[in-house]
């Protein structure tokens, strides 16, 4: 190359990043400390990097241990500050709506819909949520979706060979599940024809939202027509039958929606019924997955939670019931669901943007800028939870969870919180106790090969978490009427 040519395209970029620079670092604020990182791309490229190895702590851990809990870098394509810091993430979470609004990307947005609930806002999310929150109270969960719960748990494993792919099995179960609750379908070929198409639309998240040139993005926009087309038909016959007088009654969601006085059109009800989807499908069967690998790393924890289970299962009348009060008669169950909870950390984080310059800490994060509350980094954190990397659910017994010395902030934070704090919380809980119970008491299994988490684009198992699983045998007479 020409001497005078290298220079000049030197030159050039020198000017880009300093012209980077000065736009991503507003004068007359006191950012937190950080690193910007190249031009254009900043740090993403050691974050994905990161979240694609078993082990993403680091880019965070280096950065904290270097300019503490609230860095600045930057990352898919905007200046961010991280915060590793429990109690800035409590403000963040109690300020959505006023200082912080939600941020996600434009694959996600276009996949779930312009009237999906995680991208609401104002009174309309309000109200929503709260919709959604009474559809996974206790007392709807004890007097109507407990026996579907278990009916549906216990119907997918009846199908179960000697070898099975564990997260395959629990999405299986996780969608059959939600879509009765949603809609009141039970397991059928519609159900997962309906299913196969939705894996597909999950697939284009994380991808680049430009169907010319991503195959995977284009192929879930076809799925999410599909899979919308499905739901249409479903709201308009349910909304027909309803203006006629036929409809059988149904406590679903739908039923809710329709009857609501709010005359939603059919768009905004698919939207939404969709985005529930997603919410009841990826994280549970995420956790039941790795609640499964955790304890099986964890002999002594599998041996104790099967002896609780084993004591239910031998006081109860009919095997094939499960009473409001045996979930409530599961401790150490509880235990083993906010361990697995707090190590796995299905939603590691949230990203917010910015709507005013707001002040924290010492800092100044300037209007427009993103921020993203970590709630893994506080839960894999020393200072509030001992040995903090290892799976030990005795830590949860007469324990409610860490806080924070002086301001008493609760540090323990799986399911958000604020007014965005995740609706199903209370049901996901029910629905891997349940799925525990059904799993110890019937089975004993070992893995079928080896198999390592991964977080990118989402936490997994890299193998759908492959293991061979064996009939328990039972000894009464009661036991052996199980189905």
């Amino acid at each position: 190359m020409d001497w005078s040519l290298a220079v000049t395209i030197g030159a050039a970029l020198l000017a880009i990043f300093f012209l980077f620079l000065r736009l991503t670092r507003p004068r007359g604020h006191r950012l937190p400390p950080g690193n910007l990182g190249l031009p254009l791309v900043g740090e993403t490229l050691q974050l994905i990097s990161a979240y694609k190895s078993a082990n993403p702590e680091p880019f965070i851990d280096e950065r904290v241990t270097r300019y503490g809990p609230l860095f600045t870098t930057h990352v898919f394509g905007e200046p961010t500050v991280f915060s590793a810091d429990p109690e800035t993430n409590r403000y963040i979470l109690q300020n959505e709506g006023k200082l912080f609004e939600c941020s996600y990307p434009g694959s996600i947005s276009n996949l779930l819909g312009r009237h999906s609930l995680l991208l609401m806002k104002g009174n309309l999310h309000k109200k929503m949520h709260s919709l959604t929150m009474s559809f996974g109270n206790s007392s709807i969960i004890k007097d109507h979706l407990l026996l579907d719960i278990d009916r549906l748990i216990r119907f997918n494993m009846d199908s179960w060979t000697s070898r099975i792919l564990l997260m395959e099995e629990a999405k299986k179960i996780t969608f059959d599940l939600t879509v009765k609750q949603l809609m009141s379908f039970d397991p059928g070929e519609w159900t997962e024809s309906l299913r196969k198409e939705y894996v597909l639309v999950i697939e284009g998240f994380f991808t680049v939202p430009f169907p010319l040139f991503s195959a995977t993005y284009r192929r879930a926009i076809q799925a999410r027509t599909k899979v919308a087309e499905a739901l249409n038909l479903v709201v308009r016959e349910r909304r027909k039958a309803k203006e006629e007088g036929e409809e059988e009654k149904k406590n679903d969601m739908l039923a809710a929606l329709l009857d609501s006085g709010d005359n939603f059109s059919d768009e905004q009800i698919v939207d939404f019924i969709l985005a529930l989807l997603v919410a009841g499908y990826e994280t549970t069967s995420t956790i039941m997955t790795l609640a499964i690998k955790f304890l099986t790393e964890t002999p002594l924890a599998l041996a104790q939670l099967r002896e609780e289970h084993d004591e239910i299962r031998a006081r109860i009348s009919d095997p094939n019931v499960l009473e409001w009060s045996d979930y409530k008669s599961m401790p150490f169950t509880q235990c083993v669901v906010n361990e697995t909870l707090r190590v796995a950390n299905i939603i590691g984080g949230i990203f917010r943007r910015v709507t005013t310059d707001i002040h924290v800490k010492g800092y100044t994060i300037p209007k427009g800028w993103k921020v993203f509350a970590s709630f893994r980094a506080v839960h894999l954190d020393h200072e509030y939870f001992k040995d903090a990397r290892t799976f030990n659910p005795w830590r949860w017994q007469n324990n409610s969870g860490p806080t924070v010395p002086g301001s008493g902030v609760n540090v323990f934070t799986p399911f958000g919180g604020g007014p965005r704090l995740c609706p199903g919380y209370e049901l996901a809980r029910v629905v891997l106790s349940v799925f525990l119970h059904r799993m110890v008491t019937r089975y004993s299994w070992a893995p079928a090969e080896e198999d390592k988490l991964v977080f990118f684009p989402t936490t997994r198992t890299q193998k759908r978490y492959p293991i061979n699983v064996e009939r328990r045998k039972v000894s009464s007479a009661a036991e052996k009427g199980e189905g």
